[in-house]
């Protein structure tokens, strides 16, 4: 018998089941991606919010004010040497600038691990740190320079943006970074040392080199109190000497018996 011989009204009194289950099942599809959707964006908020957290988080467990170490982040352990390196330099500071030890021995750290990542003396940004605001994270000069390490921030929001804009600049461990940024471009674009601090300063038409000056003896100061910490380290405990038994001293040397 061919199709069209059926009789039509069997299909049609299927047909209202028929589209009464797809329907169901066509909206079920659709909730279950409604709700796929909706789970997904609340992990991409959450996820976002974790991010924008971790990006606010100091460098060095540096807070905004400069003092105590985020809770939670975990300061990398220091070697002895390195420990009674920073212990010197944040005491000398500390005593010299009259600054909180415990600041000062962050902002040490920060210096250190700045240093070591653009392969610069950390002496060098501690001295520049010293003679620009003497310590002071809220240091201003008239001409508009700001933080620790004096930065004007109308001619550096570049590097300021990815530290949350220009207010970062007041923040100790962000000024560090990009203060230390702008010396190593001088010093790349310079190739010498003292122009590129001469220019760190505007103080290229200065024929002296005054500034150059200032922040090398500063420099040499501090090399000195590492020297003087070394020397005041107590030596390590000498090894222990062997000796040999007397029977095998007596074997080695025997008697003469002439």
């Amino acid at each position: 018998m061919r199709i069209g011989k059926l009789n039509p009204g069997v299909f049609q009194g299927l047909q209202p089941g028929w589209r009464a289950q797809w329907s169901r099942r066509l909206l079920s599809v659709v909730v279950l991606c409604a709700s796929v959707a909706a789970l997904a964006l609340i992990i991409k908020d959450q996820y976002d919010a974790d991010l924008l957290a971790d990006s606010q988080q100091p460098v060095a467990g540096l807070s905004q004010a400069g003092a105590a170490p985020a809770a939670g982040r975990e300061a990398p352990v220091l070697s002895p040497a390195e420990e009674s390196r920073y212990r010197a330099l944040s005491g000398f500071v500390a005593n010299r600038y009259r600054v909180s030890n415990d600041v000062a021995y962050d902002l040490v750290r920060v210096a250190h691990r700045e240093a070591h990542l653009l392969q610069l003396d950390p002496l060098l940004i501690i001295a520049v740190i010293a003679i620009e605001s003497r310590f002071n994270p809220i240091a201003e000069s008239v001409a508009g320079a700001k933080g620790l390490m004096q930065i004007i921030p109308k001619y550096h929001t570049d590097k300021l943006q990815e530290f949350g804009g220009v207010d970062a600049v007041y923040d100790p461990a962000a000024n560090i970074q990009v203060g230390a940024r702008i010396l190593k471009e001088y010093l790349r674009l310079t190739g010498n040392l003292g122009s590129a601090l001469q220019m760190y300063a505007g103080a290229l038409s200065d024929t002296e080199d005054q500034y150059t000056h200032k922040v090398l003896n500063e420099k040499n100061r501090l090399q000195q109190v590492l020297a003087q910490n070394r020397t005041s380290a107590p030596a390590p405990a000498p090894a222990p000497v062997r000796t040999a038994s007397a029977a095998a001293r007596i074997q080695a040397s025997p008697l003469s018996l002439d």
